[in-house]
């Protein structure tokens, strides 16, 4: 008896092929998220690591913005953007007539380009954290679909028992062994999603303190030229 892995499969009932094939869907989702979500974090990290050298070396915000507007894959760069942008609306209305331009309204308008900044953060956090949940799923779902792979395998153990009347060991094997191969399959496509949600995450952490301390520097920056100019 051939108790090959392709074998067992082949030979698989319905059932076990339909479990094997939703892994199947599971695993391929959650590696076409690795390899993407491993390719926008490097693109995200060398845009960012250029942005803030380009941010920190201009003369003039308009300067900053120009760079800003060419890492456009960085976090911190669009959050910048976002914030200069209610800038340039602020220094319009002012400029109208519309804002008394007193100290207290200069430092009121903050409030918008606080919020501005913000919500670019929470943005920027949702699309880098975008995917992940697929990652999740698989790694706390496909355990439990390869162990109803297994007690599936060895119901069909017993009922082959039961319909032949002898438990040896050509009777009781296709099943064991079906069952033992959805566990496994079951195994091998969550792990990998854990270890990589993990450390997803963790990369997620890292992008989310870095721009929330660039976001404190760039308002800072703001404040304190308004201030200088009051």
């Amino acid at each position: 008896m051939d108790l090959s892995i392709v074998q067992i499969m082949m030979h698989a009932g319905m059932m076990g092929k339909l479990i094997m094939l939703i892994l199947l869907v599971f695993s391929v989702a959650s590696w076409a998220i690795v390899i993407m979500k491993f390719l926008m974090f490097r693109r995200a990290r060398l845009a960012s690591m250029d942005f803030l050298d380009a941010f920190w070396d201009s003369k003039t915000l308009h300067e900053a913005y120009e760079a800003a507007r060419e890492y456009a894959l960085s976090p911190e760069a669009t959050v910048f953007v976002a914030g200069y942008t209610e800038l340039k609306k602020i220094s319009a209305a002012r400029s109208s007539g519309q804002t008394p331009a007193t100290l207290e309204s200069q430092l009121a308008t903050m409030d918008n380009l606080k919020r501005a900044v913000r919500k670019a953060h929470v943005l920027e956090a949702d699309r880098l954290a975008s995917s992940l949940g697929v990652l999740a799923t698989t790694g706390s779902a496909t355990p439990f679909i390869g162990l109803f792979g297994t007690v599936w395998g060895i119901m069909a153990s017993f009922q082959s028992i039961g319909e032949r009347g002898s438990a040896s060991l050509a009777v009781v094997a296709p099943g064991i062994s079906e069952a033992l191969v959805a566990t496994a399959a079951g195994l091998a496509v969550a792990i990998p999603a854990v270890i990589f949600y993990n450390y997803f995450a963790n990369r997620v952490a890292e992008f989310d303190s870095s721009v929330e301390s660039f976001s404190t520097d760039f308002i800072n920056l703001i404040e304190r030229d308004i201030l200088t100019r009051a």
